[in-house]
């Protein structure tokens, strides 16, 4: 897959998998893990990402005696997610187009 693409995707996963409530890392891997395999240095350096350009915050506070991060989606995030789904209806319709030949109409 393209890697620009395959970047995209990974961003908007990340932004759903956190856009009912604040979660933490290990959290957000497990609530992804039936869609999509997600290792931890990849998705701290989406998560990175993500905060670089506004679509989350990150808080610590305390958890059993350890500090936790904890990511809580923006107000861009939420608009990236509604984007996305505008956009996939394009993709779907071009994924369609190229399957065409092949009997998946």
């Amino acid at each position: 897959m393209d890697i620009q693409l395959k970047r995209g995707l990974l961003d908007v996963c990340v932004l759903a998998a956190i856009k009912s409530e604040d979660s933490y890392g290990y959290k957000i891997i497990k609530d992804m893990k039936p869609y999509i395999e997600l290792s931890e240095s990849t998705l701290y350096t989406i998560l990175k990402r993500l905060e670089a350009a506004d679509m989350l915050t990150v808080r610590t506070a305390e958890h059993g005696g350890r500090l936790r991060k904890y990511y809580r989606i923006t107000d861009e995030g939420h608009k990236r997610i509604e984007e996305f789904k505008a956009e996939w209806q394009e993709i779907v319709s071009i994924y369609r187009f190229v399957t065409k030949e092949d009997g998946n109409e």
